[in-house]
C-alpha cells in the first residue's frame, strides 16, 4: 500500500524531507512506518520518545493500523487563504488562524466583543532579544498548517464549553518574525472579567502543548530548534 508521510521542523531537518509517498506492506502500523525511517535516518532514534505520529490529520498512537492513501506525520515536540488568512475556522463567532503576515490584534478584539459582554482579553506572545542570555536574531515558525488550525478550533470550542465566555480567538503566525513582533493571540470576549482571564490563560496553555508549530531560534554563528513538551496524554 502507498502511504504520503510528513515531517516537520527538526524533523525535515535530519531526514532532508518535507513529503514523501512510499511502499508499505499491508498490515503496517505507524509504528513500522516510524521504523523504516529510523533505519535510514538514525538520528530519528534520539527524538523516538517524544516524537508523536498522526494519521490522516488526527493524534494517534504507534499501534494503529495505516491504510492505502493515508497521511501520515511525524511530530517532533512543540515549542504554534484569502485575505491575510492562510488557513482559517470561523464557527459562532469564534476565530482560529494561521498566517505570515502581521497579526491584526485590534480588528481580533473587536470581532469578538457583544453587548453583553463585560470584558475582553487579549495575551500577546511576543519575540524577545534572547534565549537564557544568548542574544536572538530572529525566529521562524513552522507548522503543520491543516492539522494546526483543526487542532486550535477544537480547543476553542472545548475552552468555549468549559468557561462561561462569549467568543474566542485564536491566531499564530508563521514564517520569519524579527524581535518585538507578535507570533500569537488568544482573545476571549466574555460577560466577566475572571472568566476572560481564565479562558485566556487555558488557551494559551494549551496551544503551547498539543498543535504541531515548532520555533527555531537564529542567533548570531547559529540556529537551533527550541524544544518543548506534548502534552503526555497524546503519547500513551
Amino acid at each position: 500500500m502507498r502511504l504520503k508521510v510528513l515531517f516537520f521542523g527538526m524533523l525535515k531537518d535530519i531526514t532532508g524531507l518535507e513529503a514523501e509517498e512510499a511502499e508499505f506492506e499491508d498490515g503496517a502500523d505507524l509504528g513500522s512506518v516510524f521504523g523504516r525511517y529510523a533505519e535510514r535516518y538514525p538520528r530519528l532514534r534520539d527524538y523516538e520518545a517524544s516524537i508523536v505520529m498522526a494519521r490522516n490529520r488526527q493524534f494517534a498512537s504507534r499501534r494503529e493500523a495505516v491504510a492505502e492513501g493515508d497521511e501520515v506525520a511525524f511530530l517532533p515536540p512543540v515549542s504554534g487563504g484569502a485575505g491575510p488568512y492562510l488557513r482559517e475556522i470561523s464557527a459562532e463567532g469564534n476565530f482560529f488562524a494561521l498566517t505570515r503576515e502581521p497579526i491584526d490584534t485590534q480588528a481580533i478584539r473587536q470581532s469578538l466583543a457583544r453587548p453583553d459582554d463585560g470584558a475582553v482579553v487579549v495575551f500577546e506572545g511576543i519575540v524577545r532579544n534572547n534565549t537564557h542570555g544568548r542574544p536572538t536574531e530572529y525566529l521562524e515558525y513552522h507548522c503543520y498548517e491543516a492539522m494546526a488550525v483543526e487542532i486550535m478550533a477544537r480547543i476553542g470550542r472545548e475552552i468555549a464549553v468549559s468557561h462561561p465566555i462569549g467568543r474566542i480567538a485564536i491566531v499564530h503566525r508563521l514564517g520569519r518574525l524579527a524581535i518585538g513582533e507578535t507570533s500569537v493571540v488568544v482573545a476571549v470576549a466574555a460577560p466577566h472579567r475572571r472568566a476572560a482571564f481564565e479562558a485566556a490563560l487555558a488557551g494559551i496553555d494549551r496551544l503551547k502543548k498539543v498543535v504541531p508549530i515548532w520555533k527555531k531560534e537564529h542567533f548570531a554563528g547559529g540556529e537551533v530548534w527550541v524544544e518543548g513538551d506534548w502534552d503526555a496524554s497524546l503519547i500513551e
